[in-house]
């Protein structure tokens, strides 16, 4: 990933990450670089799901957009309630499931860092840290109900930047993606190494044919999907 892209987080370099809060890291500077390429203003409606310290979030509303950010985690909410107190910036901080919080609602925006990472449990995290990642056996958990949900929360010609990593299967999420009647494409590509957790599953992953038997880097994909 370009050393560049951390400058698209710097208005907002001191972020509060209370314990179990997904800190920025590597997808979320990748998807901070496309979100810095599109055109937000004020009055443009944002909603970013799974916003963890709130750092998207904050970055959209530091450009005068109207911001909502929904975590399922309250440490996360407290977290991104604090860094928007912090900042001084206006942010809509929701606690739930985003289908949920968001029912009945339409936005020019949706930024997604959903959990991506597969593993071999099939029952999904209900608390801690692991929320933050897990996302059952193909990784698509989360993913494939964003992209169902996609249409009924954007307005025409609203876009949807998502990010995750290459093993759950970038084209599926864009032929989902097109299903929905959305033009979609992978817009922004970065390989890196493997953190703690895939390291820790790495036989795992290996059996399940998602890694080579000598591969240690990740790809992580954008996604940009709109609506017409």
């Amino acid at each position: 990933m370009p050393s560049t892209a951390l400058t698209y987080l710097d208005p907002l370099p001191r972020l509060i990450a209370l314990p179990g809060v997904y800190r920025p890291q590597a997808d979320t500077l990748l998807l901070a670089g496309a979100l810095a390429r599109e055109p937000l203003g004020r009055g443009v409606q944002v909603v970013e799901i799974g916003t963890g310290t709130g750092a998207l979030a904050l970055s959209a509303a530091a450009r005068g957009a109207d911001v909502t950010a929904v975590d399922v985690s309250w440490p996360a909410v407290l977290a991104a309630r604090l860094n928007g107190w912090r900042h001084r910036l206006p942010l809509r901080v929701l606690h739930g499931d985003f289908a949920e919080r968001t029912r009945g609602r339409r936005y020019d925006m949706v930024v997604a860092n959903p959990p991506y990472v597969p593993g071999p449990d099939t029952r999904l995290p209900t608390a801690g840290a692991r929320r933050a990642w897990e996302a059952g056996r193909e990784g698509r958990a989360v993913i494939d109900r964003i992209c169902t949900a996609a249409p009924a929360l954007l307005r025409p010609g609203g876009v949807l930047l998502m990010v995750h990593s290459g093993m759950c299967g970038a084209q599926k999420t864009v032929a989902l993606l097109e299903a929905q009647g959305m033009s979609a494409a992978v817009t922004e590509r970065a390989r890196i190494p493997w953190g703690p957790v895939l390291r820790g599953r790495a036989a795992w992953l290996r059996e399940q044919g998602l890694a080579g038997e000598s591969e240690d880097q990740e790809e992580l994909v954008v996604i940009r999907a709109q609506y017409v």
